[in-house]
């Protein structure tokens, strides 16, 4: 008797069903929210921040009107009603998300509220109808007195939430695409519907039921039509931190991250650098007489690493954070491990912290136009960094920024935070004038100056297998700083440094070929043409000798 008594008390009526359920969807639709929108609008402070406050705007809102419909209207049938609007408006959000976020991102707000119109449409009247739910369950409540009912309902929407929150970060985002998470939550509210509609279900319902669930199929079938206007979609999943597509144009191979072009590979010449800011990797070579290790943080489509452990005799180990990265580069990028490339399953600075290697070039390739690590940025990583660089050792930066103008205030406050530890600077602009571009800074343990004179001359006579005139001729040895701050630890303003780009084109350099790069052309990343255009890049976590992947 016991026994059963305890299982009783842990079956759910069906008001308690509807507001689990209720927190679980909602939850877990704000956390799809932040995947949909950082390919349009990136996936800064600003864009999270939106997000939250739309979610609970609309909420309180869904809370207010319900309350007051409750006392006359709460009952199952019209829960059930609540959620099969939800269930109708996902499949919306998935046959015309991607419509709706280009449409709204021509809105002529300031670019820290840019996000907000398409939040607020996509997201705001699902999460409104989910509102009504927790009234009209406490109005339906068992439970004795206003206080002790509104409490249980209070605790079963949490517990809801936390369920929806742990299950879509690990367990849905890791396995399935956006319109697929999506389609699950709207099955979730059809199923919740018809539990509670039953045992008379009505035939509208029941009819309205079976529309939704057909709309839901055929929409989550249409989404994965194996095109994009960039070319035909190789494979594409949502990793643990982003959107990721592999994208093939004519011999192009290109990877994508949150809706960004981050590396390329050329399938019939796989050694040429498609985009130029690459071959700048090579140019501490010309600053530095021995190289024998040499550590990247971030790998991407490993461009970089490929080149230096196939052409050099030096010992390559590769930190990146994302495993999905990893594995789509060995499987479409020709990536594979070898006595001279380590990849390690981990973040750069956690990498430097644990590792007792010691490196004579570090390449910070961890970076992206909307969204940098801020822990990669500051002065106390930047003096790990120094501390496990060789006596001449050099650190490279691969900075997406403006040189010059309000854009810029990224890439002049990290110059100031890396000349804080390093004694010398020198910064490459890859597309020249004051356009988002790649930086490429290097920073050198050398208290000599090394003059653009010298590096071509290092360039007429080493032989590298890569000329670097074009590149070098690019020299910028003075950068202003006095108006930014220094990053450091307790308090680096990434995001409000950052915030001057959203809406500048990122321009990429591309080069035309496997000779010398001043056969360059400019490449707009996708969405530039619009005022809200994204960057991208990765971020890496351990190794210490072997290199144990971990997965």
């Amino acid at each position: 008797m016991s026994t059963s008594r305890s299982f009783d008390a842990l079956r759910l009526s069906k008001p308690e069903l509807a507001v689990f359920v209720s927190g679980v969807a909602s939850m877990g639709l704000e956390i799809l929210a932040g995947r949909m929108i950082a390919p349009q609008f990136g996936s800064s402070i600003y864009t999270w921040g939106g997000i939250i406050g739309v979610f609970l705007a609309a909420l309180s809102y869904g809370y207010y009107r319900g309350g007051k419909l409750a006392a006359r209207r709460a009952t199952n049938d019209r829960m059930a009603r609540v959620f099969l609007l939800t269930a109708a408006y996902v499949a919306g959000l998935i046959f015309l998300g991607d419509l709706l976020l280009r449409a709204t991102s021509g809105f002529p707000l300031p670019s820290r509220f840019a996000s907000l119109p398409a939040i607020t449409l996509l997201f705001g009247p699902p999460t409104y109808f989910l509102g009504y739910i927790s009234p009209y369950a406490a109005e339906l409540s068992t439970k004795e007195g206003l206080g002790e009912a509104s409490g249980h309902v209070y605790a079963l929407g949490t517990i809801g939430s936390i369920v929806g929150a742990f299950a879509t970060t690990y367990l849905l985002i890791p396995s399935l695409g956006v319109e697929q998470i999506a389609f699950v939550f709207g099955l979730l509210s059809v199923v919740t519907a018809f539990v509670l509609a039953r045992p008379g279900i009505a035939r509208d319902q029941t009819v309205a039921s079976v529309l939704v669930v057909a709309v839901l199929v055929a929409a989550v079938g249409s989404g994965a039509a194996g095109l994009s206007v960039e070319g035909r979609v190789v494979y594409e999943t949502q990793t643990p931190y982003q959107e990721l597509q592999v994208v093939d144009l004519g011999d192009t191979r290109t990877l994508y991250l949150d809706g960004q072009r981050h590396s390329a590979m050329d399938k019939s010449d796989p050694d040429r650098h498609v985009f130029d800011y690459t071959r700048y990797f090579h140019l501490p070579l010309l600053m530095t007489d021995d190289v024998d290790r040499v550590l990247f943080i971030g790998g991407g489509g490993f461009t970089g690493p490929k080149r230096f452990a196939e052409d050099y005799d030096v010992t390559v180990d590769v930190a990146e954070i994302d495993p999905v990265v990893i594995d789509t580069a060995e499987q479409y990028f020709r990536v594979e491990e070898s006595e001279n490339l380590n990849i390690y399953n981990t973040g750069g600075r956690q990498f430097l912290q644990e590792t007792n290697q010691t490196y004579d070039l570090i390449v910070l390739d961890a970076y992206q136009k909307d969204k940098v690590p801020f822990e990669l940025t500051t002065e106390e990583f930047m003096r790990l960094a120094d501390s496990r660089l060789s006596e001449d050792g050099i650190l490279f930066a691969n900075v997406i920024s403006a040189p010059t103008g309000p854009a810029s205030r990224f890439y002049r406050a990290e110059y100031k935070t890396m000349s804080q530890v390093f004694p010398q600077l020198y910064s490459f602009p890859t597309a020249g004038g004051g356009v988002v571009q790649n930086i490429e800074v290097v920073a050198t343990k050398n208290e000599s100056v090394v003059t653009e004179e010298q590096l071509l001359a290092r360039n007429d006579r080493r032989d590298i297998g890569i000329d670097l005139d074009h590149e070098i001729r690019n020299y910028q040895r003075t950068t202003e700083t006095d108006d930014v701050p220094v990053l450091r630890d307790d308090r680096a303003p990434v995001d409000s440094l950052l915030d001057p780009m959203v809406g500048q084109r990122y321009v990429i350099q591309q080069s035309n070929g496997s000779g010398p790069s001043n056969a360059t052309g400019s490449l707009v990343a996708p969405g530039d043409s619009g005022p809200y255009a994204v960057g991208a890049q990765t971020t890496p976590t351990p190794p210490v000798a072997a290199p144990v992947r971990e997965r």
